[in-house]
């Protein structure tokens, strides 16, 4: 398989309103109006994490997030309401053009950006050699972790939405909130990789090569 590199961060300072102000929504949408929001549509400076904060127990009801991913294709994901607390998104999203509540509100809330994010996904090739090189560069301050799933979106058998895959860390600790450069491998054939910036303000460039190539 040919190298692929993917990067992530940095991003630009978190706001925990940046899409929707404070507001005590009934059920349905939520009035997007926070500082990246444009003709009703939320652009984020790179894909990241969609943070929801809560003043009272919302865990009762769901948040519907939708909007667009990494490659600019629709993205929606169901998010539990915090209980009084913060709670954030699985995917990372490009653009929010709604937020649905499923029940009125029983405090004010806000929605906005956390410190984190993720590369776009490496889908590597199950027919091919199991080793793969990966080297992450970074450059300034940056916590970031290698992940991997066996899960797929795109199983014809068995597939899971994409903000329902269960992503593990690497089995190499030195990948694990690593906080500079790695290299590292897989030893076995994930069928998706990436790596998550958990916070700083750098950025980080990884690389993974497969070895070998499928022979049909």
């Amino acid at each position: 398989m040919r190298p692929i590199t993917v990067t992530v961060g940095p991003l630009v300072t978190a706001s925990a309103n940046a899409i929707s102000l404070s507001q005590t929504p009934t059920v349905g949408a939520l009035t997007l109006n926070g500082a990246l929001v444009s003709s009703g549509v939320a652009t984020m400076d790179t894909p990241r994490r969609v943070l929801i904060t809560t003043t009272a127990n919302e865990s009762a009801k769901t948040f519907t997030v939708t909007g667009t991913d990494w490659n600019g294709s629709p993205a929606v994901e169901v998010v539990t309401g915090p209980n009084a607390t913060t709670g954030y998104t699985n995917l990372d999203f490009r653009t929010v053009t709604s937020i649905v509540i499923s029940a009125t509100a029983a405090g004010s809330l806000t929605v906005g950006t956390n410190g984190v994010a993720s590369s776009m996904w490496v889908r590597l090739d199950e027919w091919a050699l199991p080793q793969t090189a990966v080297q992450c560069t970074a450059t300034g301050t940056v916590n970031y972790t290698v992940q991997t799933t066996m899960q797929d979106p795109n199983s014809p058998t068995s597939p899971v939405s994409p903000y329902l895959v269960v992503w593990n860390s690497s089995l190499d600790s030195n990948a694990v909130a690593a906080t500079a450069s790695v290299q590292s491998f897989f030893a076995y054939t994930p069928t998706w990789a990436k790596v998550t910036l958990n916070s700083g303000t750098g950025s980080v460039s990884s690389v993974f090569a497969q070895a070998g190539s499928a022979t049909y």
